[in-house]
C-alpha cells in the first residue's frame, strides 16, 4: 500500500486514472477513500480489450493502473498493447506484477513506466514479511519516488530487506513449483462436478490466453473457481473444511491458503461493483504452495465433498 501510495502522490489534484475494473480491493480502497477526496479522478475499465482505454483517455489523463493477472479474477491484460496507448498519448504506465512475479512477468520489457510488488507476498515467499517495492528504468521517475518514500516515510526495516533478499534467491524454484502445483489443481477443479467456473489463464479457453503466453512464461499458482448454486454459505463451508489449504487474505506463500474475496480481500468494493467484475458469493480464491500436488488435490476433494 505504501508502495500504490507513492505512485499516486507523483499525481495532482484535477489529474485523471484509468485502471482496471478488476483489482485488488486495497487498490480500490485507497484509489476511492484516500485520493479520490484530493480531487484525483478514476475511472474503472474493462481492460481485456486494450482499445476499452482509449474512450477515457482526455488531456487530464496522467497515470494507467493495470493489474494482471488481476486478483482475484485472473484476468490477462495485453501490457504491450496498453503501453503503446500510454506512449501515444503521454501517459504514465504502472503495472502490479505481484501475481506474476519478474521470474514469469517483464512489464518494464513490455513498455511500462513502473512495475509496483506487493512484496509480502512470492518475492518474500515465506508470509513473514510486509513490504512493497517499486522498479522503474527512468530517473526522473525514479529520483521523484525516493523524495516521495523520503518524505512520507515509507522506507524497509533492515530485518525485512534482509529476509527479503534471501527469498529471492528461491524465487526461480519456487515459482516454478507453485506453476507445476497451479496446473494440477486448475485441471482437478476444472473437472469436479460441484465447481461452476474455473479462472486460471493457463486453460486454452481463457479469453486471452494467447496474450497470457505471449508476455508470461508459465501460468502461475494463482486460481479462483465458483460453485454451483453460487451460494455464500457452500463457498464458507469450503473454506471451514480445507486443512491444507488455510485460511487467509495473503498469497504466495509456500504454504497453500484460500480465501473468500467477496468477505475478505474484496469486501471494501461495493456489492454491485464486485459482482459486476465477476466476484460473487461463491467465488473462491487460492493461493497454491509448494506442497505435494497430490496432498493438495486430497485437501480439496474432502472440502467441497
Amino acid at each position: 500500500m505504501a508502495a500504490i501510495d507513492c505512485v499516486l502522490k507523483m499525481l495532482n489534484p484535477g489529474d485523471e486514472v484509468i485502471s482496471t475494473n478488476d483489482l485488488y480491493g486495497g487498490t480500490y480502497r485507497i484509489f476511492k477513500t484516500i485520493f479520490e477526496k484530493y480531487g484525483i479522478k478514476f475511472h474503472f475499465v474493462g481492460m481485456q480489450n486494450a482499445d476499452n482505454i482509449e474512450g477515457y483517455i482526455n488531456e487530464n489523463t496522467k497515470l494507467i493502473w493495470v493489474e494482471t493477472p488481476t486478483n482475484p479474477m485472473m484476468n490477462i491484460i495485453d501490457i504491450a498493447a496498453t503501453a503503446k496507448i500510454s506512449k501515444k498519448h503521454g501517459i504514465m504506465l504502472a503495472v502490479d506484477n505481484t501475481f506474476a512475479t519478474p521470474y514469469l512477468q517483464n512489464p518494464l520489457d513490455l513498455g511500462a513506466d513502473i512495475i509496483m510488488h506487493s512484496v509480502t507476498k512470492y518475492l518474500g515467499g515465506h508470509s513473514d514479511v510486509v513490504m512493497g517495492a517499486l522498479i522503474c528504468n527512468d530517473d526522473t521517475i525514479a529520483n521523484e519516488m525516493y523524495r516521495i518514500q523520503n518524505s512520507s516515510g515509507a522506507v524497509t526495516a533492515p530485518m525485512d530487506s534482509f529476509l527479503v533478499l534471501r527469498s529471492i534467491k528461491t524465487l526461480h524454484l519456487r515459482m516454478q513449483r507453485h506453476c507445476e502445483n497451479g496446473k494440477v489443481i486448475a485441471n482437478f477443479l476444472a473437472a469436479h462436478p460441484k465447481v461452476d467456473k474455473v479462472y486460471w489463464p493457463g486453460f486454452v479457453s481463457h479469453p486471452n490466453h494467447e496474450i497470457a503466453k505471449r508476455q508470461m512464461s508459465d501460468f502461475g499458482g494463482m486460481i479462483s473457481f465458483t460453485l454451483v448454486g453460487d451460494k455464500m454459505e457452500d463457498a464458507h463451508a469450503i473454506l471451514n473444511k480445507s486443512k491444507l489449504f488455510a485460511l487467509a487474505e495473503s498469497l504466495g506463500g509456500v504454504e497453500s491458503l484460500i480465501g473468500h474475496p467477496a468477505t475478505m480481500t474484496h469486501a471494501a468494493i461495493p456489492k454491485v461493483d464486485r459482482e459486476a467484475a465477476g466476484v460473487v458469493d461463491s467465488l473462491i480464491r487460492l493461493s497454491v504452495g509448494v506442497e505435494d500436488a497430490e496432498d493438495l488435490v486430497s485437501d480439496l476433494e474432502d472440502a467441497l465433498s
